[in-house]
């Protein structure tokens, strides 16, 4: 049965996958490339992609020739993922338990799922119990610092003076560092581990960028649709102002990210 943050995850991410495909999609899914090395996704893989999403990490495998199962619990995201990876087996399954026999895959991969779910440890125990022998997982978080993408958007709350609820926080929690996912992995019994980080700038529309909490993704876009017309409104004229001063000639904002990228074998 769901705790309080997993039930939390399912009303956040209920009705939101176009606009997540249409505004922070294209952040996540710059990992895809890194993510599918480390698994050694390849020619005739079998893979899992777990969490997918509307799919970008699924058609990344498929391009490389790989076998692909894709799964997520929403199924919105399931209908995007079939439509943007059409040679993949989309299926719905909700973390920790995935409807799957022992050994099924060489390889799993999941993309920002870690942090998604209330028992990680269990999620990366039950990934492992679908691996062959000898395959490996690949799976990438979100940095606890360094990351500059939201802080547009909570300098815009805090301009316009929106306190943030208080949401659930998973029981289970680790230090969001190259050291503290490796230290997860390894609790969970994953061997030769490796753990590094991942920097880039994303580059978006202003108004693409907006367009995420705008249309309710994630914990920011609850704090945002939940407010009256009029806060709303103050959020998006400090917004403005705030992106102003960093949109480059071309019209984009350069938005610095850095992810925790994590591999180890069965």
């Amino acid at each position: 049965m769901a705790g309080e943050f997993d039930a939390h995850e399912r009303r956040m991410w209920t009705g939101a996958a176009e606009a997540y495909e249409g505004s922070f999609a294209a952040l996540c899914g710059a990992t895809a490339e890194a993510l599918l090395d480390a698994a050694g996704v390849g020619a005739g893989t079998r893979v899992l992609d777990v969490g997918t999403g509307p799919g970008t990490v699924a058609a990344a495998a498929l391009s490389r020739g790989a076998e692909v199962v894709a799964v997520d619990a929403e199924p919105g995201m399931l209908a995007l993922a079939a439509a943007n990876a059409p040679g993949a087996e989309v299926r719905h399954a909700v973390l920790p338990e995935l409807p799957f026999s022992d050994g099924s895959f060489d390889a799993v991969v999941a993309n920002f799922v870690v942090n998604h779910v209330e028992d990680p440890w269990a999620v990366l125990s039950e990934l492992r119990r679908v691996i062959r022998p000898g395959g490996r997982l690949a799976v990438t978080i979100w940095h606890g610092t360094g990351n500059e993408a939201m802080s547009l958007f909570n300098l815009a709350l805090d301009e316009a003076g929106v306190e943030r609820p208080e949401y659930p926080t998973p029981p289970l929690n680790f230090a969001r560092t190259a050291e503290g996912l490796r230290g997860l992995l390894e609790q969970a019994g994953w061997a030769e581990v490796v753990s590094s980080e991942l920097a880039w700038t994303h580059r978006a529309d202003p108004e693409v960028w907006w367009s995420g909490p705008a249309g309710g993704v994630a914990n920011i876009g609850l704090v945002v649709t939940g407010q009256p017309p009029k806060t709303f409104a103050r959020i998006k004229s400090a917004y403005d102002r705030l992106v102003a001063e960093r949109v480059a000639e071309d019209g984009l904002v350069d938005l610095p990210a850095l992810a925790l990228l994590a591999s180890g074998r069965c």
